[in-house]
């Protein structure tokens, strides 16, 4: 099993403002629930109890678009890997409100995870909106890199699809520099470039989204098959 630590590791800040009582109540009782083992392989059955179709969301800020899509589609199982208090804190309360059983939590590094489910377990991985990490000597801290997209694309069944969006300039030339390397496992499934453009089928505008467009800027996204 490839060993996370010598892929990446976990940079920045990992809380922000105080948790308010009711969010410090849902990280103490119903995060506890539905985390992932921190120890052993996690795959659909240890964390589902079944064989079902497996996402899994790398750094889901607020937790908005793991919680549309786990809504979306109950028969499926939703994994998702988020360092910051406060954005876990906020996807719990989405959870509970919807009542969501098809979700597990990972307050850490996602490749930490990622290492330990098994090969070509996968259907859906989505990175939506990263770090950029836009100074050239942070570059080695983008998660678009030689050593993750080789454990992502390990653990992606031969079909599966993992989805990327970014409205950072320089994470979207890296990007597409990388994801070139990568072209023998990785196929776009773009047929044009204006295809960047257009969200994915199951989208939801996330509140970085929002965001993002209410600041004039442009999401590029991107869909790549697993070959």
């Amino acid at each position: 099993m490839t060993d996370p630590l010598t892929i990446n590791r976990l940079y920045g800040r990992s809380t922000g403002h105080k948790l308010r009582k009711g969010q410090a109540e849902l990280v103490e009782n119903l995060l506890p629930a539905i985390a992932v083992p921190e120890e052993g392989e996690v795959g659909a059955d240890r964390l589902f109890g079944d064989q079902r179709t497996l996402h899994l969301e790398i750094g889901f800020g607020g937790g908005e678009h793991l919680a549309h899509r786990a809504d979306l589609l109950p028969d499926h199982g939703f994994i998702g890997c988020e360092p910051f208090l406060n954005g876990v804190a906020t996807a719990l309360a989405h959870v509970r409100d919807r009542r969501l059983a098809n979700v597990r939590l990972h307050m850490g590094d996602a490749l930490e995870v990622i290492a330990r489910i098994p090969d070509a377990s996968l259907s859906f991985v989505y990175l939506l909106h990263p770090d950029p990490w836009p100074k050239a000597r942070h570059a080695k801290r983008r998660m678009v890199n030689d050593g993750p997209l080789g454990l992502i694309a390990a653990k992606l069944k031969p079909g599966g699809e993992f989805r990327l969006a970014t409205d950072h300039p320089v994470y979207l030339d890296w990007s597409l520099m990388v994801m070139q390397r990568h072209a023998g496992t990785f196929e776009w499934l773009g047929e044009k470039p204006s295809d960047f453009l257009a969200p994915p089928s199951g989208w939801i505008e996330t509140r970085y989204g929002a965001k993002s467009r209410r600041e004039g800027r442009q999401p590029y996204y991107f869909r790549y098959r697993r070959t």
